[in-house]
């Protein structure tokens, strides 16, 4: 799935960086600079570090873009109580896997819309 989305965000001119763990992830997005991301794809079952921790880190910590940076779960688990524990790690949307293009692209036009006004 992160290989699918990878090449799907890329094919659209996306610049896509991949992490492989949940601290990888967060660690990445602490040494960024303000505004280099626009969104957060977040695994929800990944090793080291859970996309639910690694989503709170982000969210408690003191980088600019901590609050403001769209975090999407991407889980194969779809239940309503999946989705509820994602919004209350502090993600902003759910995405159920195995990935639909037009979900992603709809949930990511989405949120840079609402982003822009």
């Amino acid at each position: 799935n992160m290989e699918i989305a990878h090449e799907l965000l890329q094919s659209t001119n996306a610049e896509v960086v991949t992490a492989f763990n949940g601290q990888e992830a967060l660690d990445i997005f602490l040494a960024s600079r303000s505004g280099e991301y626009d969104a957060i794809l977040m695994d929800i079952q990944m090793p080291v570090l859970n996309g639910y921790d690694a989503t709170r880190a982000i969210r408690a910590s003191s980088h600019p873009d901590a609050r403001r940076v769209p975090i999407i779960a991407m889980t194969a688990n779809a239940f309503a109580e999946d989705i509820a524990a994602a919004l209350a790690a502090g993600m902003d949307r759910h995405i159920a896997k195995p990935i639909d293009i037009k979900v992603l692209f709809h949930t990511l036009t989405e949120i840079f819309s609402q982003n822009a006004i």
